[in-house]
């Protein structure tokens, strides 16, 4: 198969994960589907957003960062300016910053799976409920635990919002960094053999 086309391949799945990315972080600050607690975090009342959700992993890293060189290897693609050597010279640094974005999303999901969600939750010992993060210090071991999940009373059902968000994150993620990484090892062949475009 010719780079270019190979480039095209790439392209358009990068199109989507970087969508996908994106429209996720931005779920994922409205957790329980509700905006009040966005509000209320803004407002200063308290934690009650993730940390890791206000690092936009998602939104910069797999969105933006892995976006615009998708649109440059698509370019890479057609027999338009960037189809040539240069184009695809030009690719790698692309992919390369594709694959800084895609690490950059992919640990954020990670360290959100890991230490949970904020939520209002009643710690042993405690009187009242309060807000924070029940699951901070157990490695991750409250994925495998649904019963676990009932801790955290508000927002409803976070635990499960969490970690569909960030595992779709995860797994979009892993994909880019893939793509990208192909991209780059495509990007060296196309520069030093072309594109198979017909104009080098």
């Amino acid at each position: 198969m010719c780079t270019g086309k190979c480039s095209k391949f790439i392209a358009i799945p990068l199109y989507v994960l970087a969508g996908v990315s994106i429209i996720c972080n931005i779920i994922a600050f409205f957790p329980g589907w509700s905006t009040k607690y966005a509000q209320e975090d803004r407002d200063g009342k308290g934690d009650r957003i993730t940390d890791e959700v206000k690092y936009m992993g998602g939104f910069i890293g797999g969105g933006l960062m892995c976006l615009i060189p998708a649109i440059h290897i698509h370019l890479t693609s057609s027999n338009g300016c960037c189809a040539n050597r240069c184009g695809m010279f030009l690719s790698i640094g692309f992919a390369a910053a594709g694959v800084v974005g895609a690490l950059y999303s992919l640990a954020t999901a990670a360290l959100v799976l890991a230490n949970g969600p904020v939520c209002l939750f009643k710690a042993p010992g405690d009187k009242d409920a309060s807000w924070g993060r029940p699951f901070l210090n157990n490695n991750g071991s409250y994925l495998g635990d649904s019963e676990l999940w009932m801790t955290c009373e508000e927002p409803k059902n976070v635990v499960e919002f969490n970690i569909g968000l960030f595992a779709t994150l995860l797994v979009a993620a892993s994909v880019e960094l893939v793509l990208c990484v192909i991209q780059m090892v495509n990007g060296l062949f196309g520069c030093i053999c072309g594109t198979c475009g017909g104009k080098e």
